[in-house]
């Protein structure tokens, strides 16, 4: 079964779909879970994963009806029977009393690259109630402790009680360390292979930085492009375009070492990386010397307090780091992590938290 998706893809993209490899593989995986005995089964497992835009929805069912109905093969004749129809689960399942996943839960578990535009209205409303905090740190702040028994004495406060009892220390208040989340960092790769991603990733961005004030957001190109205050609107459509605005090599090429570099230098080791939970959002492709990445992402691991790798691909079956970037980042990585969903992301956050 594994020959069919690969099969199948040619056929769309014959007719001018669009059909990355994160999406066939995907699919794969989709036809792998659901099987090809119904059509019902076999449509919608395509619909899900192969069909990025509302536009494409026509040339897909011409093409299933092609491909799946006309005898399975890539040079099927496509003049065949209309495309069929949208086929509702059997009364003998429903009696079974299974019960079918909410349209939030298959959006949130969706890859970002099949996502249509309005589906990525309903996931930016969704992604405004994910909250990202840094791991808390210990401040010079001190408050109140919990007990009498932790901290150490308040002096001030024991003080002034003791002015209000004759003198007498009967209540002897302590103080202890306040706690805070340290600074996030996030660094978005917006180069041309993170294309099917980036809008899905830039939004995460938005809701972290207009959630927290000590979020700091970076876009990742052939340069590195400081993007916090565009993304600071709470407005997400405003606050995207003002970022692409912003960003002059959208969809360019991608120098991770040198970006890295000059990150690290203009803002990273100066400050803004010290003591930071440092996010890069890249798929590890890289142009550039991995050799200069490698030396970067030592520079940038020495001073930040955890650095995470999110790469989108990481969540495809069999997928390996054989990227050069990637390969040259990892040892440097305290956690690697999926970025292709809505799902990942709210991982993502809590591995941010930890």
């Amino acid at each position: 079964m594994d020959a069919l998706p690969v099969a199948f893809a040619r056929v769309l993209r014959g007719m001018g779909v669009e059909v990355p490899v994160s999406s066939v593989v995907a699919y794969a995986a989709a036809l792998h879970a659901v099987g090809i005995e119904r059509r019902a089964d076999a449509y919608w497992a395509g619909r899900a994963t192969l069909v990025r835009i509302p536009e494409d929805a026509a040339a897909y069912d011409a093409a299933f009806a092609s491909f799946w109905l006309a005898g399975g093969g890539a040079t099927a004749d496509f003049s065949v029977p209309p495309p069929p129809p949208l086929i509702a689960a059997d009364e003998d399942e429903a009696a079974e009393g299974g019960a079918l996943a909410s349209p939030h839960e298959l959006l949130r578990h969706k890859d970002f690259a099949a996502f249509s535009a309005a589906e990525f209205d309903e996931a930016r409303r969704l992604l405004a109630a994910l909250r990202v905090s840094g791991a808390p740190r210990r401040s010079r702040r001190l408050k109140p402790a919990a007990t009498e028994r932790t901290g150490r004495p308040d002096v001030r406060r024991t003080v002034r009680h003791a002015l209000k009892s004759g003198g007498e220390a009967v209540r002897r208040p302590r103080v202890e360390p306040a706690s805070q989340p340290r600074r996030v960092v996030l660094l978005c790769d917006v180069s041309g292979s993170m294309e099917p991603y980036a809008r899905g990733l830039i939004r995460f961005l938005h809701a972290a930085v207009v959630g927290r004030r000590r979020v700091e957001a970076f876009a990742l190109g052939t340069r590195v492009t400081r993007i916090t205050r565009e993304l600071s609107s709470r407005d997400p459509d405003a606050a995207l375009a003002a970022a692409a605005r912003r960003v002059q090599d959208w969809s360019g090429g991608t120098r991770l070492g040198l970006t890295l570099r000059d990150f690290n230098d203009e803002w990273g080791v100066r400050g803004l990386a010290r003591g930071a939970v440092v996010v890069i959002l890249s798929d590890g492709w890289d142009r550039g010397d991995p050799d200069a990445l490698a030396e970067q992402m030592a520079r940038l691991r020495r001073v930040a307090h955890r650095v995470v790798w999110v790469n989108p691909h990481k969540a495809s079956p069999g997928y390996e780091p054989l990227a050069r970037g990637m390969a040259a980042a990892l040892p440097y990585v305290d956690d690697f992590v999926e970025g292709h969903s809505l799902a990942s992301l709210e991982s993502l956050a809590e591995v941010i938290a930890k």
